[in-house]
């Protein structure tokens, strides 16, 4: 789910998020289509399987969603891919 062998974003969008302005204020599918350069659904997508995978939270302001970092979540993933889940 995090890593395919053609496609990283997933990681990418979570490094990115670890950036103090990002980790602070979340991100939107628009922000993350632009940095991206890809187009917003597709950013959507990825932004909703890590929502259902734990690893991002939501909040929501001026009526848009806001994706931030769930660093206990990833931190727990992590754990578990170092034992050879």
């Amino acid at each position: 789910m995090l890593r395919t062998p053609t496609d990283e974003t997933r990681l990418r969008i979570l490094a990115w998020l670890k950036e103090p302005a990002r980790a602070a204020d979340g991100v939107t599918a628009d922000a993350v289509a632009k940095r991206f350069s890809i187009p917003r659904p597709a950013a959507a997508t990825h932004l909703r399987l890590l929502e259902a995978t734990g690893m991002l939270r939501t909040s929501r302001a001026a009526g848009r969603v806001h994706y931030h970092r769930d660093d206990l979540r990833i931190a727990d993933v992590a754990r578990m891919f170092e034992k050879g889940w």
